[in-house]
């Protein structure tokens, strides 16, 4: 089966890979879980088992693997599928998880950071009335989000933080 320029294995195959590769995944002690997680969904993706969605069960093992060591879901949202594709074909030509290591960072980041800031019943502000508030350039505020140096989060695609924030 071909996955744009990739050619999955031959079906007689499979079994045996998704077998290694959860063998893998449970005796591997020392990596750390962005790691071993990154390199487990790219590696299923890449024995792609299913003839349709590969892509789905993949993220719900994700979040699977997340909740074993205790972290809550993430969202690897459309917008950013873009980034996310291109992990796979920087493991398949590089043998790199580091992309991969990269988005799990950022969306487990962000799902933090909204937990938060609603646990400790902050008021919650949109990036751009804190941006008018405080003074700050939006643009570099939304920035700050996407790389998560600043604990804001979005909520249906409207970036958000605390209004007791004191950015730097």
């Amino acid at each position: 089966m071909r996955v744009g320029k990739h050619v999955a294995p031959a079906p007689e195959h499979v079994m045996r890979m998704v077998e290694v590769l959860l063998d893998e995944y449970k005796t591997n002690h020392d990596a750390n879980i962005f790691t071993k997680i990154a390199h487990f969904h790219l590696q299923f993706e890449t024995i792609h088992p299913f003839c349709d969605g590969n892509g789905r069960i993949g993220r719900v093992l994700i979040n699977l693997q997340l909740q074993e060591f205790g972290y809550p879901n993430i969202i690897i949202r459309d917008k950013e599928k873009h980034l996310y594709y291109k992990t796979f074909s920087h493991f398949r030509d590089e043998k790199s998880t580091k992309q991969m290591e990269q988005i799990l960072y950022l969306a487990l980041s962000e799902g933090l950071n909204k937990r938060v800031t609603y646990l400790e019943g902050s008021e919650i502000v949109t990036l751009a009335e804190y941006a008018k508030n405080n003074l700050h350039p939006l643009a570099n505020l939304i920035n700050s989000g996407k790389r998560q140096t600043i604990p804001a989060f979005r909520e249906k695609g409207v970036w958000k933080i605390s209004t007791s924030y004191k950015q730097k």
